[in-house]
């Protein structure tokens, strides 16, 4: 069996997605998969199980991406196309089955449940190997608590301050877990590198891991780490799916759509719909809250 999966093109949606591959792979374990991804959404699927093939493809204008996927996808008769994005595409190639994401309401989790008329909602998962594994532990000494911040966003209102992820810190660090050390967490380039700065000089002892992690790697870093504190952003959706305690903060963005999805993972919703409107108070209470027992 052959299955095409369009996902999306942002990091935070292509991890989301992750439940219904995971789904779709427990239900065929002898499918043959190609993800069609955005660049940034490349490394999520690396590790994935059952997986043929990784299709990057950037946006292009007047939609021609969509011309150039089409070509790489017209070759192969599939059993099953299901398509996140509700392109065109799906109805442009040779297939046995279609299912296509509609606009819906909700937790996007569900609204991906309903694409294959899901009766539970698939939680998203992290792929990553021993290898990846084996880089991460060589970052942190053993039996150190590391509590995770990830202080950047795509889009500057979603950004706390960064004197706040220090603060929520230094108190946990005080409190909590005396001895922990911190790690800051950021994407490649200029941008993420300019945002986690002022965080990273503050701390002392930090684990600098601003766009020096492939993906999977990151997984494997936040699946070994006790805590993680983060804007609403990709990373977020991963430390979520990585089964990591996760505490995502969120101002003008919905939480009702885009919180973080996982066994240990919580929203935090300013009360103004701004980033300034969290205090350190209320991230400090919600961080004992996610990890009493």
């Amino acid at each position: 069996m052959r299955i095409l999966f369009v996902t999306a093109n942002r990091l935070g949606d292509a991890v989301l997605s992750t439940g219904l591959l995971d789904h779709l792979i427990r239900a065929y374990p002898d499918a043959r998969v190609t993800v069609a991804c955005g660049p940034v959404a490349e490394g999520v699927f690396q590790r994935m199980p059952n997986l043929e093939r990784v299709i990057v493809f950037s946006k292009r204008p007047f939609g021609r991406h969509w011309l150039s996927l089409w070509r790489m996808t017209l070759v192969r008769r599939w059993d099953l196309v299901v398509d996140i994005r509700g392109s065109a595409l799906s109805w442009m190639v040779l297939t046995r089955r279609r299912a296509i994401m509609r606009p819906g309401n909700g937790h996007k989790t569900k609204q991906l449940a309903r694409v294959l008329n899901l009766g539970t909602t698939p939680r998203p998962v992290a792929w990553y190997d021993v290898q990846d594994v084996a880089r991460c532990a060589c970052l942190v000494p053993r039996g150190v608590v590391v509590i995770v911040l990830a202080p950047s966003a795509n889009w500057s209102p979603k950004v706390w301050p960064a004197e706040r992820f220090v603060r929520l810190f230094q108190r946990l660090a005080a409190t909590i877990f005396p001895g922990a050390i911190p790690a800051v967490i950021a994407g490649p380039g200029a941008e993420e590198a300019a945002m986690a700065a002022p965080v990273l000089k503050a701390l002392p002892n930090v684990i600098d891991l601003v766009g020096r992690l492939s993906l999977p790697e990151v997984a494997a870093f936040l699946a070994q780490s006790t805590l993680f504190i983060g804007n609403d952003s990709g990373l977020m959706h991963l430390s979520a799916a990585s089964g990591t305690p996760t505490l995502g903060l969120f101002g003008p963005t919905s939480a009702d759509e885009y919180a973080p999805s996982g066994a240990r993972a919580i929203a935090l919703v300013s009360s103004d719909a701004t980033m300034e409107g969290i205090s350190v108070d209320a991230a400090l209470f919600a961080a004992e809250t996610l990890l009493a027992p």
